[in-house]
C-alpha cells in the first residue's frame, strides 16, 4: 500500500524535495550521467534489441516535432521580435524524447520496445537537425555543422549507446552460454533423477526484483535536475522575470500540445508491440490487457511529450541566448507533474 502510494506519488514528490533542497543537491550534479546510464541499462536489459522496429507513427511524431519547433519559433519572434522567447518556446519542440520515457510508458502500459525505438531515432535525429537550426535562429551561433554535430553526438552517444551496447552484451554472452550448455547436456543420456541436467536453452530475462530500479533512479535524477532548475530560477529571478513567467506558461501549453498530440497519432497509426522470442506480459505485464491502438496512444504520447530536458538546457547554453533554457527548465515541471497525473490515474484504476 505505502509503494504503491509513493510510486504513484513519486515525481511531484521528486520535485518538491528537490526545489527545497536545491542548496544540497545540486552539488550531486556531477552524478546525473551515472544515473541516467543505469537507468538506461536495467531497461535496456527488458527488451531484446531484435525487436526494436520502426513504426509509421515514429515518423509522423519525429516530422511534427520538427514542424512545430520551426512553426513555434517563425510565430513568436513574427508577433513579438522577442529572440529569446522564440528560442525559449522552439527549445520545447525541438528537445528530443527522453532517456527515462520508456520507463515512465512502461508504468502505464505502453510498449518499452516502441518507444526505446524513438527515443534513439529522436536523439540522433535532434543531433543532425539542431546544427542546422540553430545558427539560422541564433547570428551567434557560428559553429560550422560538422563540428556541431560532432560536440552534440558526443555529449548524447556515451548516455544512449553505452547502456544498450552493455545490455545487448550481457543478453548475447547469456544465451550463447545457455544454448552451448543446451547442445552439451541434452546430447548425454536422460537421467529422470538428476534434476540439474538442461534440456531447453534458456533466454535472457531480466529478474522481476530488478525491473523496477530504473524508475527510482529517475526520481534521484529528477531531484537533483529540479535543484539545478531552481537555482537558476532564482539566480535569473529580478532581470528575468516578465519572460520566465512567459516562457513558463508557454511551456505548459507546449507540454500538453505534446502529449495529447502523440496520443491522437498513435491512437490512429497502432503499432505491434510483441517481440519474436518474448510475449508482452514478460517485458511489460501493464501493457498486456490492452488493445493494439491503446498500447500505441500511451507510448507515442510519452515519445512526444516526455523531453530530455537536460539535452534542452545544454543546448540552449552551448548554441542559444543562455536564458533560453528557462523554457526548458519550466517544461521539466510541466511534465513531471502531467506523468505524476497519468500514474496516479493508472494506479487508482488498478
Amino acid at each position: 500500500m505505502i509503494k504503491r502510494l509513493f510510486d504513484s506519488n513519486a515525481l511531484w514528490l521528486s520535485m518538491v524535495i528537490g526545489a527545497l533542497g536545491y542548496q544540497w543537491f545540486r552539488v550531486l550534479s556531477p552524478l546525473l550521467p551515472w544515473l541516467i546510464f543505469f537507468m538506461l541499462f536495467f531497461t535496456f536489459c527488458k527488451i531484446n534489441p531484435l525487436d526494436l522496429r520502426l513504426h509509421r507513427w515514429h515518423w509522423v511524431v519525429l516530422v511534427l516535432q520538427i514542424a512545430l519547433s520551426l512553426g513555434a519559433y517563425a510565430g513568436v519572434y513574427l508577433l513579438t521580435g522577442n529572440r529569446f522567447l522564440a528560442q525559449g518556446l522552439m527549445l520545447c519542440f525541438i528537445m528530443p524524447t527522453a532517456t527515462a520515457a520508456p520507463i515512465i510508458a512502461g508504468k502505464l502500459g505502453g510498449s518499452i520496445q516502441n518507444l526505446t525505438t524513438f527515443t534513439l531515432l529522436s536523439n540522433f535525429a535532434t543531433a543532425i537537425i539542431v546544427p542546422i537550426v540553430f545558427p539560422l535562429v541564433n547570428p551567434m551561433a557560428e559553429k560550422a555543422f560538422l563540428p556541431a554535430l560532432t560536440l552534440i553526438i558526443s555529449h548524447i552517444s556515451p548516455l544512449l549507446l553505452g547502456p544498450f551496447f552493455a545490455a545487448w552484451a550481457i543478453r548475447a554472452g547469456f544465451n550463447a552460454y545457455y544454448r552451448k550448455k543446451s547442445k552439451i547436456t541434452t546430447a548425454l543420456p536422460i537421467d529422470r533423477n538428476h534434476k540439474s541436467q538442461i534440456t531447453n536453452a534458456k533466454t535472457f530475462e531480466l529478474p522481476q526484483k530488478l525491473a523496477v530500479i530504473p524508475f527510482y533512479l529517475w526520481v534521484a535524477s529528477i531531484v537533483i535536475l529540479t535543484a539545478v532548475v531552481t537555482e537558476t530560477v532564482i539566480a535569473n529571478y529580478e532581470s528575468q522575470l516578465a519572460n520566465m513567467l512567459i516562457l513558463l506558461a508557454s511551456s505548459f501549453f507546449a507540454c500538453l500540445i505534446q502529449f495529447f498530440l502523440g496520443k491522437w497519432v498513435g491512437y490512429k497509426l497502432p503499432a505491434p508491440s510483441k517481440g519474436k522470442d518474448y510475449q508482452d506480459v514478460l517485458i511489460n505485464p501493464a501493457a498486456a490487457p490492452k488493445t493494439m491502438a491503446g498500447v500505441s496512444s500511451i507510448t507515442a504520447g510519452q515519445a512526444f511529450g516526455q523531453k530530455n530536458t537536460s539535452l534542452g538546457v545544454w543546448m540552449a547554453q552551448t548554441y542559444l541566448n543562455p536564458m533560453s533554457s528557462i523554457g526548458a527548465a519550466a517544461y521539466i515541471i510541466w511534465q513531471n507533474i502531467f506523468n505524476s497525473l497519468q500514474l496516479a490515474l493508472a494506479a487508482r484504476k488498478k
